[in-house]
C-alpha cells in the first residue's frame, strides 16, 4: 500500500490517528512542534518520516492526504493552506473556530476538487450506526426525543469551553440519526474554574418534526459516563460507549385505561453488533474517499452544519439562554406547497404551487423547484438545480449541481412494475450529471446515468446511459451530436472543436473531454514548480 498520509499533531489524540494509520500501512509523515515526541515516534514507526515543519508536509508531493490533529484555533489556517495546495484533509472536529470559516474551507474545498472529512467518529461506531439502522427502518417507531451525557473530569482546555471540545460528537450523531436542522435551541452553561469559559453546558435543540434532543456536556463529572438515549413511539434505546453492552433495547409499551398512559415494563434486549475500532474504521473511510474520490460520510459539508449548531448555541450562552432560531427564512415555500419535515433544503431554493417534498428529500441551495412537482423521500438534488412544472422526482434519483428538469420530464424507478406487486426494494438509481439538461415530456428509465452536461432532447425516451456532453434525441434515445457547457452544438474537425464561447474540446473514441485554456495551464504549471 502506499504510504501517502501525513499527520499534523501526535498529541493527546494524535498518537491514536499515529497508531491507526501506522496499523494500516498509509503513513508517511508525522509533524508535530515537540521533537521529544517526534524521536519516540521515530523509535516505534522507523520507517515514518519525522519533521517540525508543517510547510514541508504540504509541499511534499508524494503526500495526498493530511490529518489535522491540532488544537481548534489552528484548524482553519492548516486546512486552508493545505486544501491549497492540493491536498485531502482530514481534520479532527471541530471543523473550525466559526461558520463564516467554516464556509471558506467548505468552498475551497468543493471549488479544487479535493476530500474534506471531518472527525465526527461516532458515525463510524458500530454500535451508532445499528441504532441509526433501526431507526431508518421504523422499529423504534417516530422519534419523539433523544437525550445524550458526554460527561467526564478532564481534560480541560483553555481554547475552547466544553461545549465546543464535548457536544459536536452528539450533535453530528443527532442530526444523522433525524436528517434534519433544528428550528430553534437554547443553551445554558456553568464556568467554575475560568472566567467565560463554560465548563458544564445544556443544550436544547427542537425540530421542525417535533423532536426534541436534549445535549449534556461537563469535564466537571466525578466519573465518565457517554450514553444516549433515543425515545420512540414502539421503543427505546440506550447507547453506551462506557459499557460492554454498547446497545440496548427496551420494547417498553404506553397502554391508555380510561384515557391515562399507563407504562407496561418489558425486559431490556441487549443488540449484539460486530464490534471493530471506530476511529480504525474513520480512518479507512478517509484511504478510501481519497481513492474513490466520494465525499466523505461526515464531510465538510456535514461538519458546517455542526459548526452552525454551535455557534448559535454559543450565541445563546452569551445572552444568558435566549432561544436562537437556525435557519430562519432559509428558503421559501409557497403557502400551497406540502415540505414534510424532516427534510433538508438548502439556503435560497424556493418551492412553488402546489408541489410536495417529502420526508428525507434533501435539496441544495438556490435550487428553483416549480409547479406541482413531488420530490420522494431519499431523493439527493444539489445546488442550482432548476425543476420546472409537473415533474416527480422519485426515490432512486440523484440530481448533481445545475441540473435542468424541463416541463413534464418522467423518472421512472422499476422496470417492471405491476400494480398489484410491491417493488419497494427493486428501485433502480438514476443519476443526473452536473449541469445535465432533459427537455420537456422526456422519459428517463430508471437505472441510466445522464452524463455532465448533457442535452436530452424534448420527448426523448433514454434507455441506456448517456455520456458527458452528448446530444441525444427520439425514441429510443440516440446520440446525434454534442453539446458545449454553454448549451451550444459542437462541430468537430480531427477530432478537435471550439465553441464560439471560446471553450475547446477533444474527442477521444466514442467521448468527449473538455481541453483546458492555455492560461490555465500556466497556472498548474506555475503551481507545480512553487511546489
Amino acid at each position: 500500500m502506499v504510504k501517502n498520509i501525513a499527520i499534523i499533531g501526535s498529541g493527546y489524540w494524535g498518537k491514536n490517528l499515529v497508531r491507526n494509520f501506522s496499523e494500516l500501512g498509509v503513513l508517511k509523515t508525522i509533524c508535530d512542534l515537540n521533537k521529544d515526541v517526534l524521536n519516540d515516534f521515530k523509535k516505534q514507526h522507523p520507517e515514518v518520516h519525522i519533521t517540525t515543519s508543517f510547510q514541508e508536509v504540504i509541499e511534499d508531493q508524494d503526500i495526498k492526504g493530511i490529518v489535522v490533529s491540532t488544537p481548534a484555533a489552528l484548524h482553519y489556517k492548516m486546512v486552508k493552506e493545505a486544501l491549497n495546495y492540493g491536498k485531502d484533509v482530514f481534520v479532527e472536529k471541530p471543523l473550525s473556530l466559526n461558520v463564516n470559516e467554516g464556509k471558506e474551507l467548505v468552498k475551497t474545498a468543493e471549488s479544487k476538487g479535493n476530500i474534506l472529512m471531518v472527525g465526527h467518529i461516532l458515525q463510524y461506531h458500530p454500535a451508532v450506526l445499528k441504532l441509526y439502522e433501526m431507526i431508518k427502518n421504523g422499529e423504534l417507531g417516530k422519534i419523539q426525543y433523544i437525550y445524550s451525557n458526554r460527561l467526564n473530569l478532564g481534560k480541560f482546555r483553555t481554547e475552547e469551553n466544553i461545549l465546543w471540545s464535548f457536544a459536536p460528537h452528539d450533535i453530528s450523531v443527532i442530526l444523522m440519526f433525524l436528517n434534519e436542522m433544528p428550528k430553534s435551541l437554547t443553551s445554558h452553561a456553568g464556568a467554575y474554574l475560568s472566567k467565560d469559559i463554560a465548563d458544564v453546558t445544556f443544550t436544547t435543540m427542537e425540530f421542525h418534526s417535533g423532536v426534541k434532543a436534549h445535549i449534556f456536556v461537563s469535564w466537571l463529572h466525578p466519573y465518565k459516563e457517554q450514553k444516549l438515549v433515543v425515545v420512540g413511539s414502539k421503543k427505546m434505546a440506550v447507547f453506551n460507549d462506557v459499557s460492554d453492552e454498547k446497545l440496548i433495547l427496551y420494547p417498553h409499551e404506553i397502554e391508555w385505561i380510561n384515557r391515562i398512559p399507563v407504562p407496561r415494563m418489558k425486559d431490556a434486549m441487549v443488540v449484539k453488533t460486530k464490534m471493530s475500532e471506530p476511529l480504525k474504521e474513520e480512518c479507512k473511510h478517509f484511504i478510501e474517499c481519497i481513492k474513490s474520490r466520494n465525499d466523505p460520510k461526515t464531510s465538510g459539508r456535514e461538519g458546517l452544519q455542526v459548526l452552525e449548531i454551535l455557534e448559535a448555541s454559543q450565541k445563546s450562552l452569551e445572552n444568558n439562554g435566549k432561544t436562537v432560531l437556525i435557519h430562519e427564512n432559509s428558503y421559501f415555500s409557497h403557502s400551497t406547497s406540502i415540505v414534510d419535515q424532516p427534510c433538508n433544503i438548502g439556503k435560497g431554493t424556493k418551492i412553488w404551487h402546489f408541489s410536495h417534498v417529502m420526508t428525507g428529500a434533501k435539496i441544495g441551495d438556490n435550487c428553483n423547484i416549480g409547479q406541482n412537482v413531488m420530490i420522494a423521500p431519499d431523493v439527493v438534488i444539489g445546488n442550482d438545480v432548476k425543476i420546472q412544472n409537473n415533474v416527480s422526482v422519485y426515490t432512486g434519483v440523484k440530481i448533481n449541481n445545475n441540473a435542468f428538469l424541463g416541463p413534464s420530464m418522467v423518472f421512472t424507478n422499476v422496470k417492471n412494475p405491476r400494480s398489484f406487486i410491491s417493488r419497494k426494494n427493486e428501485f433502480k438509481e438514476t443519476l443526473v450529471g452536473e449541469g445535465a439538461s432533459i427537455g420537456a415530456n422526456a422519459t428517463i428509465v430508471c437505472g441510466n446515468t445522464i452524463g455532465n452536461y448533457a442535452f436530452i432532447g424534448a420527448g426523448a425516451v433514454v434507455t441506456k446511459n448517456i455520456p458527458d456532453y452528448a446530444l441525444a434525441v427520439g425514441n429510443p434515445a440516440r446520440i446525434t451530436g454534442w453539446i458545449c457547457e454553454c448549451g451550444l452544438k459542437l462541430n468537430f474537425f480531427n477530432n478537435k472543436a471550439v465553441c464560439s464561447c471560446g471553450s475547446r474540446y477533444e474527442k477521444i473514441e466514442d467521448n468527449i473531454k473538455k481541453m483546458k485554456f492555455l492560461s490555465e495551464v500556466v497556472k498548474e504549471n506555475k503551481k507545480e514548480k512553487t511546489m
